[in-house]
């Protein structure tokens, strides 16, 4: 049996991520005739593609063209603008102006393509974290996570997008159903194997996470972001004098220790005001502030909106049951 008190306690982004959710927000299967191209704008939602039964072309955030395959899926976290199209030179609209008409259960489906060439299906899901884009669990994170990169070193991804491709094929009794789910899943896999296989470059905050010091006192900061924090708090987590856990700190995750802090607390107060609906005075309470007008201050500078604002708008909709990032399910 494995020790897995020591698992979390030498792999502190793991122990980040695990309280990081996604919710399904809405799907749709896209039949599209070469050539063809489909632009998505930037989204506040995470975006999800897969493709069912051939390859297409996926231009990044970055403008360069790669090649997907057939089976192949990408989530991009923070919904990144891109475009998919049969070919790279394919005349692009945007993906909204496809009328979408209901398909089977929760999902929506749209045809297009300029022409009678090749047809082709692929999935496609916004999905919801439960954190906001700017927080730095999802900051952290590669504007594009392609599965065909992690999937020899996640034996259940290719069967889960087989099932996917089986399920997409054929309009039967809830596969809309199987589809939103499965799509939740691979998505939560993609991000758990590349927090597990550490991709990246090596450099910035995922560096900084998987420090281990570091990593230790961004994991203490990610736990319990209501806890008053000062600097020589933190150098205790990691065993060392202020002035050089401060200078260090700095050098590797490339802020202050108080700025970070404050990014954390208030990402925090955002969702206990915008998904808990609690009230002003009890967020500014839970946080140690001696009032509403500290704390309001406070807020604006890391969100840029008043608390207030927040609050009064809507929460998102949450349309599938959550499923933790770090794991399979929640």
């Amino acid at each position: 049996m494995h020790d897995n008190s020591s698992r979390t306690q030498s792999d502190p982004l793991s122990e980040m991520l695990r309280g990081l959710r996604l919710d399904g927000v809405d799907y749709a299967r896209y039949a599209m005739s070469a050539p063809w191209g489909l632009l998505f704008p930037a989204q506040p939602a995470a975006r999800f593609h897969f493709m069912a039964d051939q390859g297409c072309w996926l231009r990044t955030p970055a403008g360069d063209w790669v090649r997907l395959e057939q089976g192949d899926a990408v989530l991009l976290p923070r919904g990144a603008a891109h475009a998919l199209a049969s070919a790279p030179d394919a005349c692009t609209r945007p993906a909204n102006r496809c009328a979408l008409e209901p398909c089977c259960d929760e999902i929506a489906q749209a045809r297009g393509g300029a022409g009678n060439g090749e047809m082709l299906s692929f999935f496609s899901a916004s999905m919801q974290f439960n954190v906001a884009a700017g927080h730095p669990l999802l900051r952290m994170m590669p504007e594009v996570m392609w599965v065909h990169e992690m999937a020899v070193h996640e034996p259940g991804i290719p069967p889960l997008l087989a099932t996917m491709a089986c399920e997409l094929a054929l309009d039967r009794v809830g596969a809309g159903g199987i589809l939103t789910r499965l799509a939740d899943v691979v998505a939560a896999a993609l991000i758990r194997s590349w927090v597990e296989l550490g991709c990246g470059d090596g450099r910035g905050w995922v560096a900084a996470a998987r420090d281990p010091d570091i990593g230790r006192v961004l994991a203490a900061i990610h736990r319990d972001p209501a806890h008053d924090w000062s600097v020589e708090a933190l150098a205790g987590v990691m065993h060392a004098s202020r002035s050089s856990f401060a200078e260090r700190f700095a050098a590797i995750v490339g802020e202050t220790p108080a700025r970070y802090v404050a990014q954390v607390r208030m990402h925090q107060a955002r969702q206990w005001l915008e998904r808990d609906r609690l009230r002003i005075a009890e967020v500014a309470r839970r946080l140690g502030y001696d009032s509403e007008a500290s704390f309001s201050r406070a807020f604006k500078r890391v969100i840029g909106a008043p608390p207030s604002h927040v609050r009064a708008s809507e929460p998102e909709p949450r349309a599938q049951p959550p499923f933790d990032a770090s794991g399979v399910g929640a």
